[in-house]
């Protein structure tokens, strides 16, 4: 054990977050991070939506979701060509986020007839994540790199937003000639290739194997002192995009079959916060109790991450709780009326009780040894004062 804390602490540990910061990574976290309010305001319509069980003529706010939640990757392509110009230290961040929302847009592969232009409006939300992410750092790559060869000298007399516009002015006819060049010249869907591509990802997630990964991988890092954060850029995506399908397989009368959204993991795997901590900000206790580099209570939370998540995916599989078909990140709210929400089934109520008398005999062993060491160092340390 001595030698695994040794190795995360000195090795792994730096090398993670020199990954993190790095500014390619640290758009895509910042993008998501900055959108989700977009996706509170959808969990609030549908924890109000719920309402309508109850009493009748209230009216409709589905359509607020829809432009919301819905429009989740519009916002991202947005702003990763943003942060990215951000953190590149350069001025253009502006006109790129705004380049990249055009070329997000241009790719969605629009029906364009005389005088109208139609799009899938699923695809400006979580199911176009993936093409938010691709084309954001795109557009990202080649604003930067325009952005370090200016037509003008440091010393010119032109005013700084004229400059602005001519260095901006190629790059950006570059980006949407090639949007162009995709759509129109050769007719490609690109969304559906995106789709495609990372198509192994989302299956691998929505595996059991791979949802339990995607719990136990944060929970580990986290006991190591790496934020759990760290996996959003590549997990959350396919969190979203699987609700996004659930949403629309319900809205068409077919069955919604993704287990692995960020909705079942605020309903049952991270009851109370990552490590079934009971503590919805569990930071306080992670590294006040402490639960980070203390081999005595991350075992438990290993042990945890991965039981939990496993009871989830086999009550969802074999139908004794509903699989999430609304957007709910209320996090805040206590369990397990959380559970209910996110699943919008009473039955959740249960089987969250049950994980928390199970991950509580799982943690209570761990914690009376680590509580049995703590007196014994201090009958030491008592010793030795006397």
């Amino acid at each position: 054990m001595k030698k695994i804390m040794d190795f995360m602490t000195n090795k792994f540990a730096p090398k993670v977050n020199k990954i993190v910061k790095n500014p390619w990574v640290a758009s895509i976290q910042d993008s998501i991070m900055t959108a989700l309010p977009l996706v509170f305001v959808g969990s609030i319509v549908t924890v109000f939506s719920l309402l309508n069980n109850v009493f009748d003529n209230l009216p409709d706010f589905s359509r607020i979701s829809d432009f919301s939640f819905g429009m989740f990757g519009l916002v991202v392509s947005f702003l990763i060509s943003y942060y990215l110009m951000e953190k590149k230290g350069n001025d253009l961040k502006l006109i790129t986020g705004a380049t990249g929302l055009v070329l997000f847009m241009m790719l969605l592969y629009p029906t364009v007839t005389a005088g109208d232009v139609t799009f899938i409006l699923e695809r400006f939300g979580a199911t176009g994540m993936f093409l938010a992410i691709v084309t954001g750092l795109f557009v990202g790559c080649v604003m930067n790199f325009a952005a370090k060869r200016s037509f003008f000298d440091e010393d010119t007399p032109i005013p700084d937003f004229v400059v602005g516009w001519f260095n901006s002015l190629l790059p950006i006819t570059f980006l949407l000639l090639v949007g162009w060049f995709i759509t129109v010249q050769l007719n490609i869907d690109f969304f559906e290739i995106i789709i495609y591509i990372f198509s192994p990802l989302a299956a691998i997630v929505q595996s059991y194997p791979g949802f339990v990964l995607s719990v136990f991988i944060p929970a580990f890092l986290y006991t190591f002192g790496i934020s759990g954060w760290v996996m959003m850029p590549a997990i959350y995506p396919v969190y979203m995009a699987g609700l996004a399908e659930n949403i629309q397989a319900t809205a068409n009368g077919q069955e919604a079959t993704n287990i692995a959204t960020q909705e079942t993991i605020y309903a049952f795997s991270s009851l109370g916060g990552i490590g079934t901590t009971f503590f919805n900000i569990n930071e306080p206790l992670m590294f006040g109790a402490p639960v980070a580099f203390n081999p005595y209570l991350m075992v438990p939370m290993w042990i945890n991450e991965i039981i939990v998540p496993s009871i989830a995916y086999f009550v969802m599989s074999i139908g004794v709780v509903n699989i999430p078909t609304q957007s709910f990140l209320l996090w805040y709210i206590p369990y397990p009326i959380a559970s209910y929400l996110a699943t919008q089934d009473w039955r959740a109520i249960i089987i969250a009780i049950a994980i928390f008398v199970v991950t509580w005999i799982v943690f209570l062993p761990f914690f009376k040894a680590y509580d049995n060491s703590l007196l014994k160092k201090e009958a030491q340390e008592a010793e030795v004062g006397e």
